[in-house]
């Protein structure tokens, strides 16, 4: 199960604040930023904020898939001492890259696309171990949401043991989306679901497919589920009550590499 985080009475949890060096801080700055092709997580903007470079960095923020998270001056003041013009951009470890672009160049170089959609896995070491086994299964592509997913931080990247550094990652705004983008070039989508009744083994993973794994907690979410071409199940000895997301992906892609012979 992913770790749950419980409060004691009395105690409030503080998100570690972002250090000086990770942000980029005003509103020209956080546009070159943009422009530059740097790696940002997320951008801080404050709420209600206006002027004409405002709505330029929102376009460039959607062109790019950086979300932005309205804010009130509290939570900017708190980032930073510096004049922060009404908005921070976060920087990343990870350059994102655009889905399409992935999935033409993996076939281009020949190769049968075998890619993971993460849905809702909020434990950055869950994400780290699963992008390890992605890697050494020969998985090409890791697709994520730019919300309700843990951060691609250090601590990720450190569980990964620098995987999420070797592997393409792509955040969309919609993993709907990302489904109807695979399925346009091909690509065969399928999740894990418990009450499935085909079983792993059953799966045909030579052809190009995607894999939706969802979070321990909630499972994939039911519309991704309905839009996905089948279900499975892992089978398990015993009535225990579910393999941690992160060793349930890694039995998969195992699955995958064995039937395409690698």
């Amino acid at each position: 199960m992913e770790q749950r985080r419980f409060k004691s009475a009395g105690f409030r949890h503080q998100a570690p604040r972002p250090k000086a060096s990770s942000m980029v801080i005003g509103r020209q700055p956080v546009v070159e930023a943009i422009k530059s092709g740097k790696a940002i997580e997320r951008i801080y903007m404050l709420r209600g904020a206006s002027g004409d470079i405002i709505p330029m960095i929102q376009q460039l923020a959607t062109e790019n898939n950086i979300p932005i998270n309205l804010v009130p001056a509290e939570k900017l003041n708190g980032l930073t001492s510096f004049n922060h013009q009404g908005v921070i951009a976060i920087t990343g470890h990870i350059n994102y890259l655009d889905l399409q672009d992935v999935i033409s160049h993996v076939t281009d170089q020949g190769q049968t696309p075998l890619f993971l959609l993460l849905d809702g896995i909020t434990d950055v070491r869950n994400i780290g171990a699963i992008a390890r086994s992605a890697v050494c299964c020969g998985a090409q592509a890791i697709i994520i949401p730019d919300k309700g997913i843990a951060a691609l931080n250090e601590e990720a990247i450190k569980s990964s043991a620098g995987a999420l550094e070797k592997i393409s990652v792509c955040r969309v705004n919609s993993l709907l989306k990302a489904i109807d983008t695979l399925h346009l070039n091909g690509i065969k989508v399928i999740a894990s679901e418990m009450e499935a009744e085909q079983k792993l083994h059953e799966c045909d993973f030579t052809e190009p497919i995607a894999i939706i794994m969802g979070s321990e907690d909630k499972g994939v979410y039911p519309a991704l589920l309905k839009a996905a071409d089948s279900l499975f199940h892992i089978p398990m000895s015993g009535n225990f009550e579910s393999f941690n997301v992160s060793v349930a992906a890694g039995i998969i892609l195992y699955e995958g590499m064995k039937q395409r012979g690698i």
